[in-house]
């Protein structure tokens, strides 16, 4: 699956989505994750209520499952959410981007929580969400 992090300088999740001039977008699997490419955008970015910029960040993330933020507007939110990729806002701006993948790479050799088993479904309907059974 693609998870795709607004950042301004490649290493933390530190900028808002409306504003972000460039999101970093990463394949991660069961295996591990590597970097796939940086989406720039230019123009005029402003926290200023324009919702015509978002539409080409929301086009850019047509295949991504999730996109992690620093901040992120309401509207901004409910426009990707419809376009099955959900937002999460990093726990700060000092989060860095590839502790966070380590650990959603664990998370998906364990037990995804019902939120990410949900959102994988949605771009990936073969997702194999069987849990082993342990003995009693």
């Amino acid at each position: 699956m693609k998870i795709a992090f607004t950042t301004s300088d490649n290493i933390h999740i530190n900028a808002h989505f409306g504003s972000a001039r460039t999101i970093d977008v990463y394949e991660v699997d069961q295996t591990g994750y590597s970097f796939v490419e940086t989406l720039r955008f230019d123009g005029n970015l402003n926290e200023d209520g324009n919702e015509d910029k978002l539409l080409p960040k929301i086009e850019a993330l047509h295949d991504c499952t999730i996109v992690y933020v620093s901040t992120i507007g309401g509207s901004a939110a409910a426009r990707l959410i419809k376009q099955r990729i959900t937002p999460i806002k990093a726990q700060s701006e000092d989060q860095e981007i590839t502790d966070l993948l380590t650990k959603l790479v664990q998370t998906l050799n364990s037990s995804p929580p019902p939120w990410l088993r949900k959102a994988l479904l949605q771009r990936n309907p073969n997702f194999d969400q069987t849990e082993e059974e342990v003995p009693v």
